[in-house]
């Protein structure tokens, strides 16, 4: 499926997580797409080591698993995308090109796994998420993040809130800055998580 996809190129294929972690060094790829479910090391700590070793890098989950705890899970880990292994060519490749373009990709189905763990959610004991008394993110802060949580790119934002590109940019940093997060989807983990999004 990959191979078919026009302007990229597949670089390496691993086995399990520790196979892809020996072949990182000098040959690191834009985007990894991780399995979770891996002999010798599964992708859940392999995204961990992965993320450690090259920030950089940009990882989207393709799993079998579709419980909401594993979507959460692995946002929370910082991964730009989740992915079912029956999606589609097309899901895939607008995938690649919406976390190439704006560092994250939200389809429907993560959307509705998020909004779930909020209407739902538990205290907050993640040992890497500050105290959510202490978040407070402006109005436009919050319109920002939920409209990225629906789905919708920078450029898309821009053109339904009348405010420039690179004015969106600065909420979404300021909403990681705040929240302590290192990616958008760790971020919005984080809002739904603290019910700093209705």
């Amino acid at each position: 499926m990959l191979s078919n996809i026009p302007d990229f190129d597949f670089i390496l294929e691993a086995a399990n997580g520790q196979e892809l972690l020996d072949k990182l060094p000098g040959n690191v790829p834009d985007i990894i797409f991780m399995d979770l479910q891996m002999p010798v090391m599964d992708g859940i700590q392999a995204t961990e080591l992965a993320f450690e070793r090259f920030p950089e890098v940009k990882i989207i989950v393709v799993s079998m698993y579709n419980e909401d705890r594993f979507v959460i899970h692995m946002l929370e880990k910082g991964v730009q995308g989740y992915l079912l292994k029956d999606t589609s060519p097309d899901e895939v490749e607008k995938a690649i090109r919406r976390v190439i373009e704006e560092g994250f990709y939200y389809n429907d189905f993560v959307s509705k796994a998020m909004h779930r763990k909020m209407t739902n959610r538990q205290p907050n004991k993640h040992p890497h998420f500050p105290n959510s008394c202490n978040v407070a993110l402006s109005l436009r802060e919050k319109e920002v993040l939920q409209l990225i949580c629906d789905g919708l790119s920078t450029t898309e934002i821009s053109d339904k809130l009348f405010i420039s590109v690179r004015t969106v940019e600065g909420h979404r940093l300021r909403v990681l800055e705040k929240t302590g997060t290192k990616s958008t989807a760790a971020a919005v983990a984080f809002a739904y998580k603290n019910g700093l999004l209705s």
